[in-house]
């Protein structure tokens, strides 16, 4: 098993190696990050090397429900928008992780940089299941601003129906870091919410907190992992991480390329541990403070941040002193749109 790190009072199943019926066995590739992909024949190499690990995954361990790979696990880290190495969610390069995953029996979740004709680029997260078939498409919220160029992504974050009937939400590096991201997954329902990511080593440490924070906050499984290795530019951490709903970590990887930390995870336990926790359920009390003065609770909403934001008026007490509002420390240009969200 390697470097792993294993909870010493939580199962993980050894790592999903004794899967129960309840379970939901996790794969996060902590895939070696390639040297910039610049051209369209490196771009389709790179699918061909994703491809491979699907399949690796699958003989690594037969009890594998789902297998996720990094944020930037296509594309790498250039950061390029030129239209050469850019996809559409119904592309080639698309198609041929959904067959992967069709050919090998298992689920997958896949990184792409995609198209969108006019504006900067989505940084994209999909989800196919073990037939193939697209079951969760989701665009990055929150780019990690000032340095990454994407647009910010405009369908909100859906839920789908996972492996053994789970609950799967799905949010990419930047958006870790919010808290309202996880709340968000919680309250829709997700019981797993997986984590995709590229960032290098100066966040290990707040990756490792936020992880854990967003488990216990919404007693929810959190399944974390990032691109892994150096291109040569970047050094990428790794870390694959599964975290339980008490917050508590199951597995732990470490900074080795390639490496697939497994794990299983009981999402038929977060389902009780919501119904049936009295202290801390802290996704249901947030709803209906001092429950135990108040019949049912206070359900109203006292946060300012929350009003001002759902009226398009965020403002910081500081927010005129703010030096970086845009790009231009990374070698971007000023922006010139304004953000239009998708038609719904």
């Amino acid at each position: 098993l390697g470097g792993l790190k294993y909870s010493r009072n939580m199962s993980s199943g050894l790592g999903g190696l004794n899967k129960s019926p309840n379970g939901v066995v996790i794969g996060l590739v902590q895939m070696q990050l390639p040297k910039a992909i610049l051209t369209k024949e490196e771009l389709s190499n790179q699918v061909l090397q994703i491809c491979k690990l699907v399949e690796k995954a699958r003989k690594n361990m037969s009890t594998v429900d789902l297998v996720v790979f990094p944020e930037y696990a296509l594309q790498g880290l250039s950061m390029s928008i030129e239209d050469e190495i850019l996809v559409n969610k119904d592309g080639p390069e698309t198609e041929a992780f959904a067959q992967a995953c069709k050919e090998n029996n298992i689920w997958g979740c896949f990184s792409i940089m995609e198209r969108n004709p006019g504006k900067m680029p989505f940084n994209t997260g999909l989800i196919y299941n073990n037939q193939g078939e697209e079951v969760l498409y989701y665009r990055k919220m929150h780019p990690w601003v000032g340095c990454e160029p994407w647009y910010p992504g405009d369908l909100g974050i859906p839920i789908c129906i996972g492996p053994n009937a789970c609950k799967l939400a799905l949010i990419i590096c930047h958006d870790g870091m919010f808290p309202e991201m996880a709340r968000e997954c919680a309250y829709k329902g997700a019981e797993i919410m997986i984590r995709t990511a590229g960032y290098t080593a100066p966040i290990k440490n707040s990756w490792k907190f936020t992880n854990q924070a967003n488990a216990f906050q919404n007693l929810m499984c959190t399944a974390s992992v990032c691109m892994c290795g150096s291109d040569g530019t970047f050094d990428s951490m790794g870390q694959g991480m599964f975290c339980n709903f008490d917050g508590e970590i199951l597995v732990a990887g470490t900074n080795r390329p390639d490496e697939i930390i497994t794990c299983e995870l009981r999402p038929d336990l977060v389902r009780e541990a919501r119904i049936h926790w009295n202290v801390e359920n802290n996704i249901y009390q947030f709803g209906h403070r001092g429950f135990v003065a108040v019949k049912g609770g206070a359900t109203d909403c006292p946060y300012t941040y929350m009003h001002d934001l759902a009226k398009g008026e965020w403002n910081l007490p500081w927010d005129k002193d703010i030096i970086h509002k845009d790009g231009t420390a990374f070698g971007y240009d000023p922006p010139t749109q304004v953000y239009s969200p998708a038609q719904k």
